[in-house]
């Protein structure tokens, strides 16, 4: 009797060889093998073979083909952190920004205290050199006592000529005593050395005290000079008068010389609000005026002794104001 081949096997319902059905599933569902370009199995893994094709991607990639993008990324991003500005607020923390200000404060009163010391190093320089000036000034200059009032400057620069030229003749009054004072300067310290010798000359009705300075005659600002003849010529007729009573008005002062003196033509009186008195020229018709007004130095006008001296500039109208529109 004849025996099946596949006695002992499982038959299902339908009669099937239940083993051989699932042996037939299971290489169904068993991955396929990888296969390449040749028909060939390629294995699964990192052995030598895949480091190397890894190996030669990379070397292409860093030859051309996608690392020519990359770079072109890098660099486009290298260009966009360039352009930021790495102390903007949004960028700086607050600790290092309150630091930057202090630097900057810093730095900016370092600069004011350099400007300070520098234009306090100019004042100085400007200030030795007034003195230097000062100083030689002082020696080229004569101090004179015992003037007559009748001795102007003209004549008291006359007598000195005959040592030197003569940069300057002050002539000043007393107000306590009739007589009058001068400062005569020179070009150099010989001719003031000289003009010592001058010391007892009658000019006048006293004579002359000649002694060397201690002071400097005050310099007179050039444009208020005389420019012409007849300016100079009307110099000769004003006088300069000094510690005017704040309570004095110009039309009192113009009384008070006319009274004594003469005719007055004009009365420029000048009021100084950082000075506690004021000052004024007076020209009048004839030098002769003048020349009583020097003796009215000392005389009280409004409980003050006011100051008199020859006026180095005459007193000169108002230029028109121009109309306006």
């Amino acid at each position: 009797m004849a025996v099946a081949d596949n006695a002992g096997a499982r038959i299902g319902p339908a009669g099937r060889n239940v083993e051989n059905a699932e042996k037939a599933n299971f290489e169904e569902e068993k991955p396929a093998a990888a296969v390449n370009s040749n028909g060939n199995d390629l294995k699964i893994g990192f052995d030598e073979e895949n480091q190397q094709e890894m190996l030669n991607e990379l070397s292409s990639v860093e030859n051309g083909g996608n690392g020519g993008i990359l770079k072109n990324g890098m660099s486009d991003l290298a260009e966009m952190l360039s352009k930021l500005n790495p102390m903007a607020e949004e960028f700086v923390p607050p600790s290092l920004a309150n630091l930057q200000n202090l630097k900057d404060n810093g730095s900016a009163e370092n600069g004011k205290k350099r400007s300070k010391k520098h234009g306090q190093a100019k004042r100085n320089l400007k200030k030795k050199t007034r003195i230097a000036q000062r100083a030689d000034a002082i020696r080229n200059t004569v101090y004179v006592t015992d003037i007559s009032p009748q001795v102007t400057e003209e004549v008291l620069a006359g007598l000195f000529l005959s040592c030197g030229p003569i940069v300057d003749c002050r002539v000043c009054s007393v107000p306590c005593s009739a007589l009058r004072f001068a400062f005569v300067e020179f070009h150099n310290k010989e001719d003031a050395k000289a003009a010592l010798n001058l010391s007892g000359t009658v000019l006048g009705f006293y004579p002359l005290k000649v002694l060397p300075s201690k002071t400097a005659i005050a310099p007179v600002n050039p444009t208020f000079l005389p420019k012409s003849e007849d300016e100079r010529e009307k110099c000769s007729r004003t006088i300069y008068c000094t510690n005017i009573h704040k309570k004095v008005t110009q039309a009192d002062a113009k009384l008070f010389f006319e009274s004594y003196c003469g005719q007055v033509l004009r009365l420029k009186l000048l009021k100084d609000s950082h000075h506690p008195t004021h000052s004024a020229f007076v020209e009048f018709r004839t030098a002769a005026s003048a020349i009583a007004a020097l003796n009215c130095s000392g005389a009280v006008l409004e409980s003050l002794p006011i100051r008199v001296a020859p006026s180095k500039t005459p007193v000169r109208r108002r230029a028109p104001r121009p109309a306006t529109h």
